[in-house]
């Protein structure tokens, strides 16, 4: 079934950041007082925006330092800015949809700055034009279906005629939530796990184009 719009998550599925992104994190909370490697953050927090990681850190180290998040989330921008690593293939699916006349958009639990910044680093800003959604531009971050509601609308498309691309639980449960069509990128997520919260899952991003009926 040719959807109306696809519509992306960005770690882990356009941008192959997730082990950068958590080496940042595990440094930051071992400086806090909670010991931890990249896979160890990875593995707590994946698919999870920042407002909803404050609350289990600080259940682990208490109060954090004023502006803690603002700093975590500037460097992580920093970071992206620097290199934002593709996920092969991924780049060149978005450009395929796009030709094939299916309009696109990008929902992300990033930060602002931070997923401007992978957007910049992937080539895909102009791509995706003014349909970039982080978590800061909706009420309730993933699995709340908001941000892919907004998306959809976006692309003045119904959210049952949209295709999400997801790769986390928090974001399959957000693309489902909102009735949307949702296939599972099996990159980190074991695609038995991804299955099971209703995505149809997939492994490499050359099978896209078939997965979409373009």
């Amino acid at each position: 079934m040719r959807p109306q719009a696809v519509l992306f998550d960005c770690d882990g599925v356009l941008a192959d950041s997730e082990m950068l992104v958590n080496a940042i994190v595990a440094e930051q909370l071992t400086a806090l007082g909670w010991p931890m490697q990249a896979a160890e953050a990875r593995e707590t927090f994946l698919g999870l925006a920042l407002p909803d990681m404050v609350p289990r850190i600080e259940a682990r180290v208490g109060s954090l330092p004023p502006g803690w998040a603002q700093e975590i989330a500037m460097l992580l921008a920093i970071e992206m800015t620097r290199r934002t690593p593709a996920i092969p293939g991924a780049v060149e699916a978005v450009h395929r949809i796009v030709a094939a006349g299916v309009p696109v958009a990008v929902a992300s639990n990033s930060g602002r700055a931070e997923l401007m910044a992978k957007m910049r680093g992937l080539g895909l800003a102009t791509v995706f034009g003014d349909r970039i959604f982080s978590f800061e531009d909706v009420d309730r971050p993933k699995p709340w279906p908001d941000i892919y509601l907004a998306a959809a609308a976006s692309c003045d498309a119904a959210p049952q005629d949209c295709v999400v691309v997801e790769d986390s639980v928090p974001g399959v449960r957000a693309g489902m939530a909102a009735g949307c069509r949702v296939l599972g990128f099996a990159h980190e997520t074991p695609r038995g796990v991804l299955a099971a919260h209703g995505a149809t899952p997939f492994l490499a991003m050359d099978e896209l184009d078939a997965l979409l009926g373009i």
